[in-house]
């Protein structure tokens, strides 16, 4: 195949995601990525237990997706259509609404059963009282047929661990339900034989019958699924969040009329109409009006941002205050959020690394375990047990065996560690970044527009031959009115800011590499270095311009009429979370770089205002890829943070690129995390969120080899090799239950993240009134949560108040919220 031919191949590739069906542990999503990957024309297969969906790389020249769905139904499972939008969100909720009814279902059906059954059968051996006609001494065949009725309808209830099992063990890739359905059979089938020969006669039988224990582990076990289900429904509640944010209809203006149509209904080019109070539909640019939007449920940014007409508007945010009507630019899958959800979606179905053992394990897991199971019994029989012994001890060992909790300590991890930082405004695109962001040791950040607001301001002035400030700024502004270049443009919104007079200039002159030359009111002004005014016999004040200059400022000097008026100083000025971020990192113990074509005296002074560790300077926007190389070179795993076109190499170059939100999508396409927010206090809160997700993943993945690690011997009788008790596969079931709902629980801990907050952060007290008991501190304590900025709450049943710190917290939405929840504010402080 010649080059050519293979860039093809790459550049068709086509992805695609399958839902599917059936799959109830990591053996099973082993033998659905082992179907997939045989499909000719496939080049990645990637199975997701947690999220139950397949994402496939296939070239569409080879390969269907019909013949990839035929590769899922013959190994045994179902593919299932894909929606996609709001019909999504309310298919899959009904789906799993379903699924949930259907267990709860089944678990009362087995446990009305089971119950009785393990009376029935352990009353005799107890000495519990049972009644005389099924008593095993006196009427042992109808003790034995008594528990045959009662285990009946618990198998029916379980049958689905039978026709799943069966079926998987018939297409060669047994999975967990292969293993129940195994080790069920083999007590109900001796049970049964056992009932047999007592009907022939042989009444000591009874004593050795396990319909009970064939009954309790069904039992147990569905009662794990249903927690299961339920735990894996909340891990998805952030995306689902996401989803549900876009509303369902949308006011269009056509021929004059306005008309409410689906949202699926709006075209590129239509003009909406949003009043105050309602969400706005799709992506646009308004056209008329003035507002403030609440675009805080996409960003994480508190602060309502102001909105006129040429403004970009995103879909799903709220018009606050204004009527707007705007030209819709973006529908569909284009849309800000949609983009968010398929970001987000992509992440929460990727694998990380760390993983990788895991998969390997689950493809040879169950065969290994039957395996050890069918020895196990051998070994015991050749050593002297009885068949019962050895019994006990295969059921055990199936029963015992959790392929569940290694399928799930990865993916459940991921799914609420990428869904907790998209409610932050910080969105992680895979598994591998998560991964590898959880392990920088150095952060290199572009200077202009990442750590500076990327926008020149005035900061100082310095006056001097009697000319007042205002005077200075007037005619510097008339002066600059003709220049375009941005210190220019500074000084003129500097003037307009503080109400100088308006003056006209009648000429204007710009001196290249000197500065600029006007004449204002008849008056001749010079504006520029200070080798240009020299140049014009004008003395200028040298030491304020040098401390301008070493503040990492620059300083231009003014002269009107012939005298020196005095110095002007303009920067592009810190973000007011730069400094608190890198001490945030600092703290991590990350060493923290910056980067800029900025001359070296300028750049180590605005290092120094926010504690920079190492600064490269002069650097040119082509090389700032190899500066990052370099650093990797000495051996760092190196994080990059930008936001502008010429950072997209350095994104690229760097272990991991961090674009911040405001910057071009070009930035965006090359970094593996991006902030949705300019705001670099989530910078740390990225990284934090990474290394509490993979520790969570190392604490998953170590109960689940903990547990099969242990479980299996003890199950198998090695305890009892030493005197200890052998494991009634009673037990044996109710650990593995508690196996796979363990790492759920500890997975959904990451719910409680919470991201860095600026030292600045405003605290402010509610005293509440109506509080009186526990459900009530909850409530409110969930209502303040829940309001856009807030990062601590602590509610006091006793003190009747609610300590809250945040961001830009408002008095207004604090109340708001504590009044939905039902209680009334009486003050805040």
């Amino acid at each position: 195949m010649t080059n050519h031919d293979s860039d093809k191949l790459a550049t068709d590739a086509k992805e695609i995601v399958i839902p599917v069906g059936g799959m109830t542990c990591a053996s099973c999503s082993a033998a659905v990525e082992r179907a997939l990957s045989k499909v000719p024309g496939v080049t990645r297969a990637a199975v997701n237990l947690a999220t139950e969906r397949a994402v496939v790389s296939y070239d569409p020249s080879v390969a269907r997706v019909s013949n990839l769905k035929q590769a899922i139904s013959g190994a045994g499972y179902e593919p299932r259509a894909l929606e996609t939008g709001s019909k999504a969100v309310d298919a899959h909720r009904a789906e799993k609404e379903r699924e949930i009814r259907v267990l709860k279902t089944k678990l009362a059906v087995s446990a009305c059963f089971a119950i009785p059954l393990f009376y029935v059968a352990m009353g005799a051996m107890l000495g519990w009282p049972l009644p005389p006609f099924i008593d095993p001494m006196a009427h042992p065949l109808r003790y034995a047929l008594a528990e045959v009725v009662l285990v009946i309808p618990v198998i029916a209830a379980g049958y689905r661990f039978y026709l799943v099992g069966i079926k998987a063990i018939a297409h060669g890739s047994p999975n967990m339900d292969s293993l129940i359905a195994m080790g069920t059979s083999a007590a109900v089938i001796y049970s049964l034989w056992g009932t047999v020969n007592i009907a022939r006669g042989s009444t000591g039988m009874a004593e050795n019958l396990y319909f009970e224990t064939a009954g309790i582990i069904i039992t147990l076990i569905l009662l794990g699924k249903t927690l299961e289900a339920i735990s894996k429904g909340k891990t998805s509640e952030s995306i689902k969040k996401l989803m549900g944010l876009q509303p369902k209809t949308a006011t269009v203006v056509q021929d004059g009329a306005e008309i409410e149509i689906p949202i699926e209904e709006v075209e590129v080019g239509d003009v909406v109409k949003v009043r105050p109070g309602e969400k706005i539909p799709v992506d646009g640019e308004i056209l008329e009006g003035r507002t403030t939007v609440d675009e805080s449920m996409l960003t994480g940014e508190s602060i309502p941002v102001g909105k006129g007409p040429g403004d970009r508007v995103i879909g799903a945010s709220i018009n606050k205050n204004g009527s707007i009507s705007f030209r819709v630019t973006t529908v569909g899958a284009d849309t800000v959020l949609s983009r968010i959800i398929k970001l987000v979606e992509d992440a929460q179905g990727s694998k990380a690394p760390i993983a990788a053992m895991a998969d390997i394990v689950s493809g040879y897991f169950v065969p290994v375990v039957f395996g050890i199971a069918v020895v196990a019994a051998v070994l015991w029989l050749a050593f002297g047990a009885t068949v019962v012994f050895a019994l006990t001890v295969f059921v055990a060992v199936l029963t015992i065996a959790c392929p569940c909790a290694l399928g799930l300590a990865t993916p459940t991890a991921i799914m609420v560690g990428t869904g907790k930082g998209a409610e932050y405004g910080v969105l992680i695109k895979s598994g591998e970044a998560l991964e590898t962001a959880h392990a920088v040791r150095t952060i290199v950040f572009d200077k202009t527009g990442t750590l500076t607001k990327g926008k020149p301001e005035l900061t100082d002035i310095s006056v001097a031959n009697g000319f007042s400030e205002t005077d200075l700024l007037a005619y510097a502004a008339a002066a600059e009115r003709g220049s375009e270049h941005p210190l220019g443009e500074a000084i003129v919104l500097a003037a307009e800011g503080r109400n100088a007079k308006r003056l006209a200039a009648d000429s204007f002159e710009a001196i290249p590499g000197f500065g600029i030359a006007a004449s204002v009111e008849g008056k001749e002004v010079l504006l520029g270095n200070a080798r240009f005014l020299s140049s014009k016999a004008i003395a200028v004040n040298e030491a304020v311009a040098d401390g301008y200059a070493e503040a990492g400022k620059t300083p231009m000097h003014v002269a009107i009429g012939g005298a020196y008026a005095g110095a002007i100083a303009v920067a592009d000025v810190l973000k007011e979370s730069s400094a608190d971020a890198i001490a945030a990192l600092h703290g991590m113990g990350v060493e923290v770089v910056m980067i800029t074509g900025d001359a070296r005296k300028t750049a180590e002074a605005i290092a120094r205002q926010v504690g920079i560790d190492r600064v490269l300077a002069e650097v040119l926007p082509q090389d700032k890829a190899a500066e990052v190389a370099k650093l990797q070179a000495e051996g760092k795993r190196v994080a990059m943070v930008g936001d502008g076109i010429n950072d997209a190499p350095a994104l690229a170059q760097a272990d991991i690129g961090i674009a911040i939100g405001s910057g071009t999508d070009v930035a965006m396409e090359s970094a593996s995390i991006v902030l949705m927010r300019s705001d670099l206090m989530d910078v740390p809160t990225a990284l934090k969120l990474s290394k509490n997700v993979i520790r969570n993943i190392k604490q998953n993945l170590f109960w689940a080899f903990g547990y099969n690690v242990i479980g299996i011997p003890v199950a198998a009788g090695v305890l009892h090799l030493f005197g200890g008790p052998l494991l009634n596969p009673i037990f044996a079931a109710a650990a593995m239950s508690l196996s796979s709902v363990s790492v759920l629980t500890n997975a959904l801990r990451l719910r409680n993240f919470k991201p860095f907050i600026k030292e600045s952060t405003m605290k402010k007290t509610l005293s509440i009134e109506g509080m009186t008991c526990g459900h009530c501190t909850a409530r409110v304590t969930k209502a303040l949560q829940a309001v856009p900025g807030v990062a601590e709450v602590s509610v006091s049943l006793e003190k009747k108040n609610a300590v809250v710190a945040g961001d830009a917290l408002t008095d207004a939405t604090l109340r708001s919220a504590v009044e939905e929840a039902g209680y009334e504010v009486k003050g805040i402080a």
